[in-house]
């Protein structure tokens, strides 16, 4: 039977080398286990002043120093590890430089908001207990040298960040974009939970909010997902509205004369190339159709199934769309998952809609009233979004129905169907890397994931003023850009794709769904990576760095001045800050 009791003490090695005499002191506990006697290193104190050194080893005795006070302890301890790690990425890519070139303290304040966002998201207020030392939850306020006592300091330093978002944005872009580089662009948007602010406004809400105002934000993007801008419009801005603030932003502040934008169907809309994109040269588009438009390419017939025989990818040309190519995909898995998803719908929503034709022929306290009858079936129709799918008859005594299979059968035409729209020619893109960079839009939807729920937490959000909704965003925006490059930067120790270009090669066709590599299979199947180490979530890894504290060591003398001591890394955290290029 194991014993993992056992007294601490300091185990002291030396060795010869060169005719000088090294020292090791290391903090150990010894114990019984299995009727062996085993030993644990705790951590390594050599770095320590002999004589503090040696009073480490009597007090663990029992023992006390002459001339020390009793009382020997740990007077504090601060998580430390995670914001050594967030710390050292911001200064690897010179973000606290391009935020301002010169140190000053509303750019520490801006610095350590990001931190703690990444960190521990939170209100305003309780950012500023946990920088004030009192309160301090982290050694972060200790290694930026902040003691804060009122929350308006973080309000001011937002507001300083505000007037420098163009200017910060321009470095970004100029670091990560070039002339005829790819952007990509996406919108989302989050309910408003303050009291007043002129740009919350009713209209769709994407977080299924519908009873609470909203603000849009769009976000622009590398190839590989790297944040460079984010621009907050009013709740009620439609999609395509916000295409030429980006398309002036890139040519006009970034100075960028060809571009390739990508944008989903609803962004980058046919009014708007035809409107708009046309009479910028230089700018090229990567879109899709909408569902009309792929129904209109069906009835003329533009697009036949045969087509898709042995293949499914095919390049067409239509006049409804001079000087563009529509690459057609078809998808049969997806076409089979969409066939089966609607079956299931409409068997659910007949059964339900049997329920209200029964009580309109039942002996007792029959349904009656065509209103009654109607508002009854109204809920069961809005319920799964099938309406369109069925034929109904009501009278005031009756109802019956019946499905629309010429509907039907008009959807059924276009199951897995999508269409690719493009201004690029072939010689600048295959069909193939078209379809590609369009499915890249992915990557701008895993950043709003993570700024909206998983991570950053840009919601709820309280801020009244206009301009302190947009440095709040802004502020989320730039805390997503350290943590994209860390994730990128510990994928050995997260359940991340290191090899997705052995995946691409796995892959049967473009328009298959995307699968991980072989070895992303492995990782998760043994929870390890290649080194033996356990991988995990980046906020699991986040809680484990911050497991590495900051220890303020102090006697009982209120006198005398304690010190700081780093307790030493776990084999995670060590290989954590190795593969970040920092040190705790």
């Amino acid at each position: 039977m194991a014993s993992r009791s056992g007294a601490v003490h300091v185990a002291t090695t030396r060795r010869r080398y060169n005719g000088k005499v090294y020292e090791t002191h290391l903090l150990r506990r010894t114990y019984r286990e299995d009727g062996k006697v085993k030993h644990q290193t705790l951590g390594n104190i050599s770095h320590l002043p002999p004589d503090l050194v040696e009073t480490i080893r009597l007090r663990l005795r029992g023992e006390l120093p002459q001339g020390i006070p009793a009382g020997f302890q740990i007077a504090r301890s601060l998580p430390h590890g995670h914001v050594a790690a967030v710390l050292a990425t911001i200064r690897t890519l010179g973000l606290d430089r391009i935020i301002a070139s010169r140190r000053s303290t509303e750019r520490d304040l801006v610095i350590a908001m990001i931190v703690a966002r990444i960190i521990d998201p939170r209100s305003k207020l309780a950012t500023m207990r946990a920088l004030s030392e009192p309160t301090a939850t982290s050694s972060l306020s200790m290694e930026l040298g902040i003691d804060l006592d009122d929350e308006r300091a973080l309000y001011a330093a937002m507001d300083w960040l505000g007037a420098r978002q163009g200017r910060i944005e321009t470095s970004l872009a100029s670091k990560h974009l070039e002339n005829g580089s790819l952007v990509l662009y996406d919108l989302s948007s989050s309910f408003y939970t303050g009291s007043h602010c002129s740009l919350a406004e009713f209209g769709y809400s994407r977080d299924g909010k519908n009873g609470y105002p909203q603000i849009v934000y769009g976000l622009l993007c590398t190839r590989e997902g790297c944040p460079v801008a984010v621009e907050v419009f009013s709740g009620n801005t439609a999609d395509s509205r916000t295409v030429m603030n980006q398309v002036e932003k890139i040519r006009e502040r970034f100075h960028i004369s060809q571009v390739i934008l990508v944008g989903d169907r609803g962004m980058i809309t046919a009014k708007g190339i035809r409107d708009d994109l046309r009479h910028h040269e230089g700018i090229s588009w990567i879109t899709a159709l909408r569902s009309h438009g792929i129904r209109k390419l069906v009835a003329q017939q533009a697009i036949q199934t045969s087509l898709f025989d042995h293949r499914d990818l095919v390049e067409i040309r239509h006049e409804e769309y001079p000087g563009e190519r529509l690459i057609v995909c078809r998808n049969p898995l997806l076409a089979e998952d969409r066939r089966r998803t609607r079956e299931e719908l409409i068997s659910a929503t007949e059964g339900d809609l049997d329920t209200v034709v029964a009580a309109t022929t039942r002996e007792n306290r029959r349904l009656r009233g065509k209103e009654k009858i109607a508002l009854r079936v109204g809920r069961i129709i809005d319920r799964r979004k099938v309406g369109k799918h069925f034929i109904l008859e009501i009278t005031d005594d009756q109802f019956s129905y019946r499905r629309d299979e010429k509907r039907i059968a008009e959807e059924a035409a276009l199951d897995g169907l999508y269409v690719i729209r493009t201004s690029v020619s072939e010689q600048e893109m295959a069909a193939e890397t078209v379809v590609r960079r369009y499915k890249e839009l992915s990557v701008v939807e895993r950043a709003f994931r993570c700024l909206k729920t998983v991570d950053l937490k840009v919601r709820p959000i309280y801020h009244r003023r206009e301009e302190r909704v947009r440095a709040h965003v802004f502020l989320c925006m730039l805390a997503y850009y350290v943590e994209w490059h860390m994730k990128r930067a510990l994928k050995p120790l997260l359940f991340e794709d290191e090899d997705p270009e052995g995946a691409e090669a796995l892959r049967e066709s473009i328009v298959a769904p995307a699968r991980r590599s072989d070895s992303a299979y492995r990782k998760d199947a043994t929870k390890r990576g290649v080194d033996g180490l356990p991988v995990q979530s980046f906020q699991s890894l986040l809680a484990h760095l911050g497991t590495q504290a900051k220890n303020l060591v102090a006697s009982g003398d209120e006198t005398a001045d304690g010190f700081y001591m780093i307790t030493q890394p776990t084999a995670i955290q060590r290989r954590a800050f190795e593969l970040l290029s920092a040190s705790p």
